[in-house]
């Protein structure tokens, strides 16, 4: 018996639907694992509209946010400010071209960076700063992520990247100067106020699915945009390659954060439905990932000190092997290391193993 889709995974439908006071929703089609689109959110205002999340970079994306602004009497043109939840091309990839019709000023965290783990690019360098950016000072954990930011991981593993035809695409973007990755005009930080949809919305930063991950709150009407941070049926991919020393911790800590904030009473993900318990979700992601860590820590008694690799092919289906899931493997096993719950050594190429016994 086939498993029901799950939210996330559905086709983009071309209907728009009021979500909340001035709020639309627009789904915009995507073609990625386990996800069929994303929400884009107009916040309509008398100067026209900002929006959230526009879409993967490319002409099918671009005809169909054209559509969708179309049902709602807009145009790109009316676009004043496009607001990016985090740097995955899924969510900024139309920001660029919107910026070029429009002269939208484009928001972001100003941590804002395409490239620690997708770059279109096979070298991303890293740096002290950087690091120390993020409270981030210890040398070993420098030393790890110059490492990776260079190609290769703790574990022996490739860095996660796209899919080789979507690289293609992007570096063919790239080679004719039509480079998707936009330009951040207002770079925010937690507690900066948008004037949005003719209220005031806050930002909140919330790292763990990436380091720049924000949400937007809105106390009056509590609205609360999600973007990747809280999703309603599926739980966001968290990096082990993060500038974090304990990644999963720290989406922990957000988690907590957001599922502390009074009177939200609509969650608007950027996939899937709308949904009205944000605190009782964030817990329930949380109670996922720690029976996750129970698993993990019975897979080494299980096998003894072993790879990362052989540690994510006992967690994850077949299906689901490769370096995304080896790179979350790997958060959840430094996580335990953390916590004292595991031990690691390197091998005699320099590779992480780990023991939980």
């Amino acid at each position: 018996m086939s498993k029901p889709r799950r939210q996330e995974q559905e086709s983009a439908q071309r209907e728009i639907t009021e979500v909340a006071p001035n709020v639309l929703r627009m789904q915009l089609p995507i073609r990625m694992p386990g996800l069929g689109h994303v929400n884009m959110y107009a916040l309509l205002d008398e100067r026209g509209c900002a929006v959230v999340d526009p879409g993967v970079p490319g002409p099918d994306n671009w005809r169909a946010l054209k559509d969708r602004l179309k049902q709602a009497g807009l145009e790109p043109r009316h676009i004043h400010t496009v607001v990016v939840t985090h740097s995955h091309p899924d969510h900024f990839g139309g920001a660029t071209r919107i910026a070029r019709e429009s002269n939208a000023q484009i928001v972001a965290h100003d941590a804002f960076r395409f490239g620690v783990l997708e770059s279109e690019e096979e070298d991303t360098d890293v740096s002290v700063e950087d690091l120390a950016a993020h409270g981030e000072n210890d040398e070993a954990h420098r030393q790890l992520v110059q490492g990776w930011s260079h190609g290769t991981t703790p574990w022996g593993g490739r860095r996660p990247r796209p899919p080789w035809l979507m690289r293609i695409k992007w570096r063919l973007f790239h080679a004719v100067g039509r480079s998707f990755i936009p330009q951040i005009s207002k770079p925010v930080k937690a507690g900066d106020v948008l004037r949005l949809a003719k209220r005031e919305f806050f930002v909140t930063h919330t790292p763990g699915h990436t380091e720049d991950h924000i949400c937007l709150h809105d106390p009056e009407t509590g609205t609360f945009l999600s973007g990747d941070h809280v999703l309603p049926s599926i739980t966001p991919h968290i990096s082990g390659l993060t500038l974090s020393q304990d990644p999963l911790d720290r989406f922990f800590d957000s988690l907590d954060q957001v599922a502390a904030i009074a009177d939200v009473k609509l969650a608007l993900p950027a996939h899937g439905h709308p949904f009205d318990d944000l605190a009782g979700r964030c817990l329930a992601i949380k109670q996922h990932h720690f029976e996750r860590l129970e698993a993990v820590k019975q897979i080494g008694r299980d096998l003894g000190p072993s790879t990362v690799n052989a540690y994510m092919k006992r967690l994850f289906k077949e299906r689901s092997w490769g370096e995304m899931a080896e790179s979350e493997t790997f958060a959840h096993l430094e996580h335990l290391w953390h916590r004292k719950e595991a031990a690691r050594r390197r091998d005699s190429d320099g590779f992480l193993i780990y023991e939980t016994g």
